[in-house]
């Protein structure tokens, strides 16, 4: 049994993947050949591998359709600078050792550059040497590194305005959340990557300088062991260490170099995908004009005395021929397009209008906003204008608020419009429309001011107070006079916030009550699960669901909903009954809401004489509806609209309390004339919470 309980449990252990460990190896081999003593036939096999990785790294550098193609460009920079150190350290080693015993003692590959490369000559070595750090040092290095500072910079300080770009194109539905996603994660990926090169940049620059320390270093040392260890003469001890020497350095050099040049091509380079070659081709010999100007000056330079004519004359008919057959390409190019514009356009005329099919069907927009061509600037982010990023903000807060995501806003330009107007649709249907001045501020009476201001009398579109347009230039004028101060693009926003508030309702379908379950499931699977459509079909949810926004209710408490409806749905297939109880089991979040935490609630309640009078004709209109006289619903009106205007005046809110029989009847009675007035019956006031009474309507 142990036996067997030991393979079973050997056949669970997951398997084990060496994908992935390269580079954790170099690094432990790095600092191994700082510490151990390497044989110079080891020093041979890294010396090479460590040629044919910068080779390697310049060309997937330069094959890379963009920069972050290559995003693990700077680690790998980081770690081939490392193994090039590490082999310079056991190079040194070996050298200084075993340097007396000929040109080979450092291995085959440094004896190679020592003497072939430079043809054995340590002063020829040396100046080779000079200039390969210098181009590398003075040059490449740090002209990359201040490309790679300059484009992290950059970089950084336009990643606000990048991610501003994507949350405005989200907004107006030009991309969904998915493509949103994908590219702030690349704005993110974007800044990382030029972060982390300019970091890497300075360890290019810190090898550059090791390399000259190293051969001083190297050098020194050599002529120090070579004369007081070994006994070596000076010439001898100069011609085998400095060819030594010279040999190591280069060996670490020249694969420096490529690494540097690789680094500077990828800073270099836009991020726009496309091969870097093609790139270059098309853009630098795009015009015939440069080939051509440029081979008169080289031709002219060769008929002058003393020059090379054939070389100069040569190579300027090379560029020449090239930028004849240039030209003649692109004008074959564009007599071909202007045949088939031609042709297309001819076919157009000619043939008969094609059959309508669906995809001529336009469907509405559950939002949409249209401006005139004056208004234009308020959504073009290139112009300044702030409106995108405002009804951003409008959606996040309504949807916060009613426990909904609210739909996209497409905006458009309308040029049957006004120019300075604007119009706001919900499902197709002009739900409201104003006209503003964008150059303008709107100074907003809110019913108290201390003068007059100068300017164009206005109201204001989304609470129909008197206002007035004014020039940016008054605006600290118009608040210490009283007023408040909006520029256009609040107002556009403002009033499509009202707008949305009072019709989230119609915004809330089959589509996102089914999101709202789907994400309710998550967190409470027992809860939903054979909710719909055992318990009650999907349309009565959507349908209680809207009378609560249509009372002002909000639907963040998913979960009270449906424990609610779980409970009454077998009993009524009433909605207006599953709605009133769904209120009384969220009393304590639509008080919160209405007062505050107080616990005194200041109510406008009914005279009894009048609630018994709508008691009795609700029982005789069947429960449609009180069958009201005009006279006397004008005159409640009134009342109503006096006693929520005296609760306004003194900061408190006005809530009418009736009893539940006539509480969704008068909620539609003064939805649209007092919407200010919250109406609740006396089974929603938490039994924590006091009723003051503040007025009595119908006395």
């Amino acid at each position: 049994m142990g036996v067997k309980a030991s393979f079973g449990q050997l056949k669970q252990l997951k398997p084990i993947h060496f994908k992935g460990i390269g580079t954790p190896l170099l690094v432990l081999a790095a600092l191994a050949m700082i510490v151990l003593p390497m044989p110079p036939f080891l020093l041979d096999i890294l010396f090479s591998f460590n040629i044919g990785l910068a080779l390697m790294v310049l060309l997937v550098a330069i094959y890379s359709d963009r920069p972050l193609d290559f995003a693990a460009f700077p680690t790998v920079l980081l770690v081939a600078t490392l193994l090039r150190l590490a082999l310079n350290v056991a190079s040194t080693r070996v050298v200084l050792l075993e340097g007396h015993n000929g040109g080979d003692a450092a291995g085959k590959v440094i004896e190679a550059f020592g003497s072939v490369v430079i043809g054995g000559n340590y002063a020829v070595g040396l100046v080779v040497f000079l200039i390969l750090i210098i181009i590398n040092f003075a040059v490449v290095t740090k002209g990359a590194g201040r490309i790679a500072e300059v484009s992290a910079r950059f970089t950084l300080d336009a990643m606000p305005g990048k991610q501003m770009a994507i949350d405005a194109d989200l907004n107006a539905g030009t991309l969904n959340q998915e493509q949103a996603r994908l590219r702030r994660a690349e704005v993110t990926k974007e800044a990382d990557f030029y972060g982390a090169m300019d970091g890497a940049s300075k360890f290019v620059k810190g090898d550059a300088i090791a390399g000259i320390l190293i051969l001083v270093i190297n050098i020194l040392g050599g002529f120090v062991i070579g004369m007081a260890q070994h006994g070596l003469d000076v010439s001898s001890a100069v011609e085998i260490y400095i060819l030594l020497t010279i040999g190591d350095g280069l060996v670490a050099q020249i694969p420096g170099l490529l690494l540097s040049i690789a680094a500077a091509l990828m800073v270099t380079r836009q991020n726009e995908s496309g091969d870097m070659g093609q790139m270059v081709i098309s853009q630098m010999f795009d015009n015939p004009k440069s080939l051509i100007i440029a081979a008169g000056v080289m031709f002219i330079m060769g008929i002058v005395p003393g020059m090379p004519h054939f070389v100069f004359i040569s190579l300027s008919l090379c560029i020449f021929t090239g930028a004849y057959f240039m030209q003649r390409k692109k004008q074959a190019v564009k007599e071909a397009s202007l045949a088939l514009a031609q042709s297309g356009s001819t076919e157009k005329v000619s043939n008969e209008p094609k059959e309508l099919s669906w995809d001529d069907v336009q469907h509405v927009d559950t939002i949409g906003l249209e401006v005139g061509y004056r208004l234009i600037p308020l959504v073009d982010k290139g112009q300044g204008g702030e409106l995108l990023n405002r009804i951003k903000g409008v959606r996040k807060k309504l949807s916060q608020e009613f426990g909904f995501l609210i739909p996209a806003v497409h905006i458009r330009d309308n040029l049957d419009l006004s120019p300075n107007s604007y119009r706001i649709s919900l499902m197709g249907v002009v739900s409201g429309e104003a006209e503003i001045r964008h150059d303008c501020e709107l100074a907003i009476n809110p019913g108290q001011v201390f003068g007059k201001l100068e300017g164009i009398e206005t109201r204001d579109p989304a609470f129909d107070l008197e206002a007035v347009w004014i020039t940016p230039n008054t605006r600290e004028h118009a608040q210490t006079l009283g007023y408040t101060v909006v520029d256009s693009a609040t107002v556009v926003a403002t009033h499509l916030s009202q707008l949305l508030s009072n019709n989230a309702a119609k915004l809330l379908g089959y589509e996102e009550v089914q999101q709202l379950m789907d994400m309710l499931y998550e967190a409470s699977p027992k809860l939903v699960d054979g909710f719909i459509p055992d318990v009650m079909p999907l349309g009565s949810v959507v349908k209680v669901m809207q009378n609560l926004l249509n009372e002002g209710v909000s639907i963040r408490d998913m979960k009270t909903i449906v424990q609610t409806l779980l409970e009454y749905g077998p009993k009524s297939g009433d909605t207006e009954v599953l709605t009133a109880a769904v209120r009384i089991a969220l009393k304590r979040m639509i008080i919160q809401e209405i007062s505050g935490p107080e616990l005194e609630i200041p109510v406008i309640t009914l005279a009894p004489e009048l609630e018994q009078m709508l008691h009795q004709s609700m029982q005789a209109g069947g429960g449609d509806g009180p069958n009201i006289e005009p006279s006397l619903a004008e005159r409640m009106q009134k009342s109503l609209v006096d006693a929520a205007q005296k609760q306004e005046m003194v900061g408190q809110p006005a809530i009418l309390l009736t009893s539940g029989m006539l509480r969704s009847t008068l909620s539609r009675f003064v939805k649209y004339t007092i919407p200010s007035l919250r109406v609740i019956s006396y089974q929603e006031v938490p039994d924590e919470k006091q009723i003051r009474i503040v007025s009595a309507v119908g006395k």
